[in-house]
């Protein structure tokens, strides 16, 4: 199934049906009244979050979604049907965005948690609802209300405690599948992992994290060079980063330059990203001779000048990556229990996550629309290629109507 992490829809909710002006008429009931019903209330079109989707694959062709309109009323004070409702699933991490205002609607955030984003219109009023002791035949009624309609942006960032960071082959994915069930690909070859993945990580008993493995970042990622700042944005909701750097790429490359490309990319794309805690993790050792370990590894974090934690880990044999999780495991209980304890603190680990939330949707906006123009201009020119660029699809797709 391919991974689709962003999509764009229009939904428009059920119109109400229609009041009617209707008399009681029956046989010796000379002057029976008016019995006119009140129309049915059109369909709402609710989402709801659901941990069996992991992808917005399902809306990546089918972009509008039309709920019918309530039934009319009838005389005898009969009341039209209300029309069904449409419920979407959508992956629990999905964030929803009005695209004319740029308001967040809502945060599907928990399993079966559900959020209306469009209401269905109400019935009109059958005449009987206008009758009194002046007007006692009125032939007055009122025509349903239209239902909601909106253009509604569903944006899926994974929900993870540990975000990997790191370029094309530093180990991400190796890492991930030591320390979790997960079994991203690994290969020889650079942007094997082309999609996020998650890891549950069981420390002790009872005692786990989720760990994500971040498609590998290039040197232009925030200007979307590479996979860029597709993936980028999956960092948001994560509370520390793992930055893994090879600490003797096959490349020839300088591990120390590689740690700072990526340290400068997250600032480049956020500042709320480049906030987050960062744990360095030199990886890779057992490429190395041990007896070598001990200098190199002193001199990548002496370059560097990090004052961080540091670890040394590799992945392949599992040398020193239970010290990584245990010390991950540490951080994020403390930070959970000071939340709990100083609501000063909640509220600005809160706000800071609004504002990284924030600023990677609209870095992520900005660049997406940026891509949306070359696009353009290539077509014009005849230098683009549908079938290799179809994830930037601008066409709309089929209209569905929902009805049961």
């Amino acid at each position: 199934m391919r991974f689709v992490d962003e999509a764009v829809i229009s939904v428009q909710a059920g119109d109400g049906g229609n009041g009617v002006a209707s008399f009681r008429r029956e046989k010796f009931i000379p002057m029976g009244g008016p019995d006119g019903g009140d129309g049915g209330k059109g369909g709402d079109i609710l989402l709801v979050a659901d941990d069996d989707c992991n992808t917005l694959v399902d809306f990546r062709y089918t972009r509008k979604f039309r709920a019918e309109r309530g039934k009319n009323g009838q005389g005898a004070n009969c009341a039209g049907r209300g029309a069904p409702d449409i419920v979407l699933r959508v992956p629990v991490g999905t964030t929803v965005v009005d695209v004319a205002s740029g308001d967040v609607i809502g945060d599907m955030v928990t399993n079966g948690q559900t959020l209306l984003i469009a209401a269905g219109g109400r019935g009109g009023l059958g005449n009987t609802h206008f009758k009194s002791s002046t007007n006692r035949a009125p032939r007055k009624c009122t025509t349903g209300f239209p239902g909601e309609q909106r253009d509604v942006r569903l944006e899926l960032k994974v929900i993870a405690d540990v975000g990997l960071l790191g370029l094309p082959n530093a180990g991400k994915s190796t890492f991930i599948r030591a320390v979790s069930a997960a079994k991203p690909k690994v290969a020889d070859y650079p942007f094997t992992t082309i999609v996020p993945n998650l890891g549950v990580v069981d420390v002790d008993r009872h005692r786990s994290f989720v760990m994500a493995d971040i498609p590998g970042l290039i040197e232009g990622a925030a200007d979307g060079a590479g996979l860029g700042v597709r993936f980028l944005k999956h960092l948001a909701r994560t509370r520390t980063l793992l930055h893994l750097v090879d600490v003797e790429p096959m490349d020839g490359s300088n591990p120390v330059h590689n740690v700072q490309v990526i340290q400068a990319e997250l600032a480049r794309f956020s500042p709320a990203l480049a906030e987050l805690p960062v744990v360095l993790v030199l990886n890779k050792l057992d490429q190395v001779l041990e007896e070598e370990h001990d200098a190199l590894c002193d001199q990548i974090v002496t370059e560097l000048g990090w004052t961080g934690p540091v670890f040394r880990t590799s992945g392949l044999t599992g040398e020193g990556t239970r010290q990584v999780l245990y010390y991950l495991m540490d951080q994020i209980e403390q930070e959970q229990e000071r939340e709990a304890e100083d609501p000063d603190f909640a509220i600005a680990q809160r706000e800071r996550r609004q504002r990284l939330e924030q600023e990677t949707r609209e870095n992520a906006l900005a660049l997406h629309e940026a891509q949306r123009e070359a696009r353009r201009a290539a077509r014009e020119a005849g230098e683009w290629d549908d079938d290799d660029f179809d994830d930037f699809d601008d066409e709309d797709g089929p209209e569905v109507i929902y009805s049961r």
